[in-house]
């Protein structure tokens, strides 16, 4: 088996986002073909796409204007997330739409007569976000609903009359409720007892009904209908794993969602009137980004899996049959040599199982040094996705495990909630009996077994070094809190009240987090560290990566540190991913690799 550069890994594009054209003509999507997301444009049947963006920085999302060619699109500078919005014409030219760079703006759609956007924004209190309207001819502003709390567009009423909204309470629940624009009265329609979020609304035909996904009083979420008049709920479809994604037609009588099975999408075509499912066949792999175009007859949607890098692919919903629509992230290079993982799931210290992707590298050794990577959040999954440096790893001979430790989403509500305040060491436990279980039951190297994570994984990274040093031979943390008190006390205003009902807060919890801070132990790290970092990082402030280096430094202890004065808390342009992903490989290949 040939063994190649990272540079072919690392250079694959990405396309997502797919958004029709009301003509059924053209189909938008964001891709990174020149190193940085911008706005592309393919006209449905050609092969080849025309860029229609170009900035300087990031395309966060991109929306057409109703019944329009002109598209909202979001920007923010640096990687700081503070997101403008901005007008998009067909002629190329931008207008800017929020003009307030200090605040953070998220998009709500457009109303029916495509006249007015609606955004949310925490310009008038950095902790809380306000609803507001905006004229797209005049730019004229009007704040519409304000309040402490955390309130969002989800979008706009058919009739254009009122709005959709929601009020976030924690990162797990959260009410929708109808705002009425001639009086800014909310009627709240979801009001309920115990921890249930609502998702993906959609209006019916009529505008007096909604289609949502849910998980009220219920493990995983469903398909649910609310009426809006009684604020009865029902449910239409239901499962034994988490429906996601919920997208409509444009005439309210065919939906679209995927289930994450253990991390593995499947798509689901339903009939509404008829109560027909239809599914599909994919690779492995996630979908997402689901929307039917104007005339119904197609699907688009993102997808992304180990051996296909995320693009954009396309359902005729008359045949149920897919097919690929662009090729941005084609590597002929890549061929045959991107692996997908088995499934495995292990028991940890109480009997929990633990579920994880396991990947084997197509070269043979008696002994396989291994890199485990943990996934952010916590409330979120490891899913059967390409990652470029991994890919990288099991092409050098190594294999590859990103387990879902407790606290991690997909597997129910309760299982979310394992890891929280100050059961946090028991997801660092589970770390340490999968490395025992593959030990015993694939093949690992006991005295080669990397650790690397990004955000919360970069905490569980320090934490599992801090606290179990023998285990470990290195270790990357990417934008990882050192300190779960000083995170706390850095992260932004709007962030901390919900980072508070995962991780508790210092006046109750603070001498729990100095008793398992990983920066109060890093006298115990003995495995050499790489600590990646970007400058304008809104959500993990840069002084959490600075004071453990600082530390570790102090004791002469190799740690390397990388800073990215125009990155955030995700590493976004080419040229810093080339530093980041370069060094990534040449840290683990000195002392995992063959030499070490």
């Amino acid at each position: 088996m040939s063994v190649i550069g990272i540079e072919p890994y690392m250079y694959v594009r990405s396309a997502k986002y797919p958004e029709y054209d009301p003509t059924c003509h053209k189909l938008s999507f964001i891709a990174d073909y020149t190193g940085i997301p911008q706005v592309w444009e393919i006209n449905l049947g050609d092969e080849w796409p025309v860029q229609t963006s170009y900035t300087r920085e990031r395309i966060t999302f991109v929306s057409y204007v109703t019944g329009t060619s002109n598209k909202i699109i979001g920007m923010d500078t640096g990687g700081n997330e503070k997101q403008q919005l901005y007008l998009l014409g067909s002629d190329g030219k931008l207008k800017e739409l929020t003009k307030s760079p200090d605040h953070i703006h998220r998009f709500g759609g457009t109303s029916p007569d495509s006249k007015w956007i609606a955004w949310s924004s925490n310009r008038q209190n950095p902790a809380f976000f306000d609803i507001y309207i905006q004229n797209l001819e005049t730019l004229e502003i009007r704040l519409i609903l304000a309040g402490e709390g955390i309130f969002s567009v989800v979008k706009w009423s058919p009739d254009g009359k009122s709005l959709l909204v929601q009020k976030i309470n924690s990162p797990l629940d959260n009410d929708l409720g109808i705002l009425d624009l001639s009086t800014g009265v909310t009627n709240w329609l979801t009001e309920h007892k115990g921890e249930a979020s609502f998702k993906d609304a959609h209006f019916n035909k009529d505008g007096d009904h909604l289609y949502v996904l849910s998980n009220k009083d219920r493990e995983f979420y469903g398909l649910g209908l609310i009426n809006i008049k009684t604020k009865h709920f029902v449910w239409l479809e239901r499962g034994r794993w988490d429906f996601e994604g919920l997208s409509l037609n444009k005439d309210k009588n065919m939906a679209a969602y995927t289930i994450n099975q253990a991390g593995i999408s499947k798509g689901v075509l339903l009939d509404i009137n008829r109560s027909y499912l239809y599914t599909w066949e994919t690779p492995m792999g996630v979908i997402s980004n689901l929307k039917f175009s104007p005339d119904s007859q197609k699907l688009a949607y993102t997808f992304k899996g180990p051996a296909y890098p995320s693009d954009i692919w396309e359902l005729d919903v008359n045949t149920i049959k897919a097919e690929r629509l662009t090729y941005v992230s084609r590597s002929p290079v890549l061929d045959k040599k991107l692996v997908e993982p088995e499934h495995i799931s292990f028991r940890s210290f109480d009997g929990l199982e633990i579920p994880a992707f396991y990947y084997l590298p197509q070269k043979k050794e008696e002994k396989y040094p291994i890199v485990i990577y943990l996934h952010g959040g916590p409330e979120s999954q490891s899913r059967a996705v390409y990652n470029p440096v991994l890919q990288y790893f099991l092409n050098q001979g190594y294999a590859v495990c990103t387990p879902n430790v407790r606290g991690s989403t997909g597997y129910g509500k309760t299982f979310t909630h394992l890891d929280d305040v100050q059961n946090r060491m028991d997801a660092v436990k589970d770390l340490i009996f999968l490395v025992e279980w593959l030990k015993v039951n694939r093949n690992i190297d006991p005295k080669k077994i990397g650790i690397m994570g990004g955000s919360y994984g970069g905490f569980l990274v320090l934490a599992a070094i801090s606290h179990y040093p023998e285990i470990w031979t290195a270790g990357i943390d990417i934008v990882g809190m050192s300190s779960l008190r000083t995170f706390l006390q850095t992260t932004s205003p709007w962030r901390k009240k919900h980072r508070e009902f995962e991780y508790g807060t210092i006046e109750r919890d603070g001498e729990f987090f100095d008793k398992i801070d990983p920066l109060h132990h890093s006298e115990r790290i003995s495995s050499p560290l790489l600590v990646i970092h970007g400058e304008s990082d809104p959500r993990v402030h840069i002084k959490e990566s600075e004071q453990i280096v600082t530390k570790l430094k102090d004791k002469q202890h190799p740690v390397d540190f990388i800073r990215f004065e125009d990155e955030g808390h995700s590493i976004e342009k080419q040229k810093n991913k080339t530093t980041a992903y370069k060094a990534m490989v040449t840290f683990f290949d000195r002392y995992l690799g063959e030499g070490s």
